[in-house]
């Protein structure tokens, strides 16, 4: 029992001293370090405490003097915590955090991580095999003939470098124009997935598919890469269709969407065209895109948005019907009619006017962006359906764009600038969209949209979409950076570009925009439009102008009085405080440090003084302790320093 009780007394105040030296240490740096770091230090300031502490009570014969043991037991003790900061800062600054996954990491879902990293090499060789690899590793910028090449190894990289792919293909303002059309080849194909599995989903989401419809047809309509859509009837005998997710497509794109993402901050940190490209930023929206389109209960809020904004009668958009919707499952009224791409003999046959469907269309959709907010980003023709009636419908609400007032507002003022041909106008309107940078100048963005009108929307012009090519050369010439936002407007803008022309050879989507915008800045103009603008704008100002003579009459009194005073607060930001503290504290501790070390040296020089051993006097005592307290204040400035 005795050897028993040693043996827990022993690990009990091992166990205590570790942590109290990780503790510590933690503290005294004030920097958070993962538990295996901290206990590990914390396990190598105990492992030297009781050498150190021993070494100093054997070499400066205290043993036998009890007054200052205690004080050279401090002492000891204190080293032993500073080895327990150097652990922790020369750690941090040969494998900064991140860098190394901990072990927790490693043995949580290994054969996950073994999937991931199998997974990632594949894509690696995929891109390496087309010759792709110095363009990865940063020693070339792409150039014409990488255009084809990058294309084909998305196509061989599967779902998400496929959509990847589609989106890239609508960024022209940060792809040239042989990426942009060799990327737009690229269509989402799959192979259908057997009803046994489909039935699974079904079950799991809503329960037997006889029990919930009528009939179902097991013959998919189409399939694509997350999901496919099946035929089936209601009880109550509506006509719907019904959107099921693959099997398992979650975990494999969540796994594709890491690779994308390492991919993108590897070509970050080693390229300069990727940076300059804003390819990590890219990386971030698409894989929120991505994930919003893999829960189907998205789709059907944004379905039912937009068809709530809905203006035109001659575009149809189906309802969802919301207590059949889940995350994996998305019923949906059916819409009878063909796709755009196939709709061409049904047209000829039935005399269609082929351009004002066309134009229609760009309404409908031009409408949902400038007025209402709300529109559908993907319109390519196989969204697009021409129905049994002759109408319009819009399908496949995965993705859908949103404009805030403010922008909305932006787009409409650029818009009637353009009509006038105001540069100065539009210049204001276009900084307002665009996040500038801090050195700008303006005159010269004001000259070069000037000449980009002039060129683009003069008289006896015929403006195409190259002018959206020579828009954003001219955004990337300035080094202003296009939101989220107004590049998803683009991207629904040139992928309905693609189908208005299918649809009608020669149909100017630019120029027909321009009608809008004419059209619309007359609705604008009109009494009633302009005595409600009038009435929102009055009822925006009432509470200023009622406020406003009280303010005024205190500032008159105040300044007759004398009283009239202003305060000006510095650094009122919370963070320019926090940085200019942070700043100041790091000197002052610099400061401190040094001048504890330059005292321990001048003490440990100092000979003579009072005796606390036989071979220690309490100069040389003090300047030991100097020396620990330098060593853990240049400790505390260098652990952020390597942090960060």
């Amino acid at each position: 029992m005795g050897t028993t009780a040693t043996v827990v007394a022993f690990i009990t105040g091992t166990a205590i001293n570790t942590w109290v030296m990780a503790y510590g240490a933690r503290r005294l740096l004030n920097v958070r370090f993962s538990l295996v770091r901290t206990a590990t230090a914390g396990a190598a300031g105990q492992a030297v405490a009781s050498p150190i502490i021993s070494a100093l009570i054997g070499d400066m014969g205290v043993r036998r003097e009890l007054t200052p043991l205690p004080w050279f037991i401090c002492l000891g003790f204190a080293c032993a915590l500073l080895v327990s900061m150097t652990v922790l800062v020369l750690w941090e600054a040969f494998v900064p955090t991140g860098t190394v996954p901990s072990p927790l990491y490693w043995f949580g879902g290994v054969r996950s991580r073994i999937a991931r990293t199998r997974r990632y090499w594949r894509i690696t060789f995929v891109f390496l095999r087309h010759g792709l690899g110095p363009y990865l590793r940063g020693r070339a910028r792409p150039s014409t003939h990488t255009a084809r090449s990058f294309t084909h190894a998305l196509e061989q990289g599967g779902v998400v470098f496929v959509k990847l792919g589609q989106v890239l293909s609508t960024r022209r303002d940060v792809l040239p124009a042989e990426f942009v059309q060799e990327l737009g080849r690229l269509q989402d194909r799959a192979t259908p997935v057997p009803w046994p599995e489909i039935e699974r989903v079904i079950k799991e989401e809503l329960g037997d598919p006889l029990d919930v419809f009528a009939t179902f047809d097991r013959t998919p309509l189409a399939a694509a890469s997350i999901a496919q859509v099946h035929r089936a009837t209601l009880p109550s005998g509506e006509d719907v269709v019904v959107k099921i997710q693959r099997p398992g497509i979650r975990a494999v794109v969540e796994r594709d969407l890491d690779i994308v993402g390492r991919l993108a901050r590897t070509l970050h940190d080693r390229a300069g065209w990727a940076k300059a490209f804003g390819v990590v930023e890219l990386a971030d929206g698409f894989a929120t895109a991505l994930r919003e389109e893999l829960d189907f209960r998205v789709e059907a809020r944004n379905m039912a948005s937009v068809a709530a904004t809905g203006r035109s009668t001659d575009v149809v958009i189906p309802h969802p019907y919301d207590d059949l919707c889940t995350n994996r499952v998305l019923v949906m009224q059916r819409l009878d009619g063909v796709p755009l791409g196939k709709a061409g003999p049904r047209i000829d046959a039935q005399g269609m006017d082929r351009t004002k469907l066309a134009h229609t269309l760009l309404d409908t959709v031009l409408r949902q962006i400038v007025l209402d907010g709300v529109f559908h980003a993907d319109p390519h023709p196989g969204n697009i359906l021409l129905l049994d009636d002759g109408r319009l419908g819009l399908i496949d609400f995965g993705s859908v764009g949103r404009l805030d007032t403010e922008l909305r507002g932006c787009l409409q003022r650029m818009l009637h600038a353009m009509n006038r041909g105001d540069a100065v106008a539009v210049t204001d309107a276009f900084l307002e969209v665009v996040a500038r940078p801090d050195e700008l100048d303006e005159q010269a963005l004001a000259r070069a949209l000037g000449a980009f009108m002039a060129r683009h929307l003069g008289p006896g012009t015929t403006p195409d979409m190259a002018m959206f090519t020579d828009l954003f050369r001219l955004v990337a010439r300035f080094d202003l950076a296009v939101p989220a936002e107004i590049a998803a407007v683009f991207r629904a803008l040139a992928t309905l570009e693609g189908g208005l022309t299918e649809l009608a050879p020669g149909f100017g989507i630019v120029t027909e925009a321009q009608a809008f915008g004419e059209c619309y800045l007359r609705e604008r103009l009109q009494p009633g439009s302009l005595q409600q603008a009038a009435n929102d704008e009055l009822l925006s100002l009432l509470p200023l102008l009622r406020r406003l003579p009280r303010r005024l009459d205190r500032i008159t009194a105040a300044a007759e009085a004398g009283r009239l005073t202003m305060n000006i607060r510095l650094f009122a930001d919370e963070g320019d405080r926090r940085t200019v503290t942070g700043l100041l504290q790091q000197v002052l501790l610099t400061i401190l440090a040094s001048t504890a070390g330059v005292m321990a040296v001048m003490l440990l020089g100092l000979k003579g003084g009072p005796a606390m051993t036989a071979d220690v006097t309490l100069y040389e005592f003090f300047g030991y302790c100097g020396l620990v307290i330098c060593s853990v204040l240049s400790l505390r400035v260098l652990a952020p320093i390597f942090r960060r």
